[in-house]
């Protein structure tokens, strides 16, 4: 069974978020889907969704807290109110472009991880370490996990190359299977694939050894798309 999961990032509303999920719901239903699917709206499409069994609603962020004075963060009180109990921490955008250290990020990890969340944890390196090479990759990755317990029994990872995020440009088969397998060695939890999957290279991507799925940005956006993607990969 695979992990695919749509990271819907700055993008729908809530009323074409409550459109995608009714329809991709059917979707799964009406075809017998038995993937395990997982969607991350905005904060403020979040809703109490009737959902599939193997549908899981999610949230892009949240702070460490449940709640507080933390003016533009949302925490535990506010998931609460619709069931999620689902995160994703550690997304490069929020560690590059956001600048959260890894510190608050594994700070972050702790507190959802003493709440029972399951989280899907993200890891990748830029451009420019991966241009020195396979051995500078993995210490790069592997610095991303100081301060998180890789044991946690709802861990799922995701290794997303920070240089195929949004650009088109997708890791080769060959580059996925050795950080695949090399985070495999050390880490025994599932390990979704991220970068530039599209409708037309999920499958391939999904059947190399060590990808237990995949978490897609922009080509997961469209509910159509999204239903393809998922029927590529309904027999994987």
């Amino acid at each position: 069974m695979k992990i695919i999961a749509s990271n819907f990032k700055t993008n729908h509303t809530r009323k074409s978020t409550a459109s995608f999920i009714e329809e991709i719901n059917g979707f799964l239903e009406e075809n017998k889907i038995e993937n395990e699917v997982i969607v991350f709206p905005t904060a403020t499409s979040l809703d109490s969704f009737s959902t599939a069994s193997n549908l899981t609603i999610g949230a892009q962020n949240a702070y460490a807290v449940d709640k507080g004075s933390f003016t533009g963060e949302i925490g535990t009180e506010q998931l609460d109110e619709f069931g999620i109990k689902t995160i994703l921490i550690g997304h490069s955008e929020r560690r590059h472009i956001l600048g959260e250290s890894q510190e608050n990020i594994a700070k972050k990890y702790e507190f959802y991880k003493s709440k029972g969340y399951k989280i899907v944890y993200c890891i990748g390196e830029p451009l420019e370490v991966k241009q020195s090479g396979l051995e500078k990759t993995l210490e790069y990755i592997y610095e991303q996990f100081v301060g998180i317990d890789t044991n946690y029994e709802k861990l799922i990872l995701a290794y997303e190359p920070v240089w195929a995020i949004g650009t088109g440009v997708t890791a080769t088969t060959d580059d996925i299977i050795k950080v695949h397998s090399a985070i495999k060695e050390k880490i025994d939890k599932p390990l979704l694939y991220g970068g530039s999957v599209k409708v037309e290279n999920v499958k391939e991507i999904c059947s190399l050894d060590g990808v237990d799925g995949a978490l897609i940005g922009t080509a997961s956006w469209n509910a159509n798309d999204f239903k393809q993607i998922l029927e590529n990969t309904k027999e994987l």
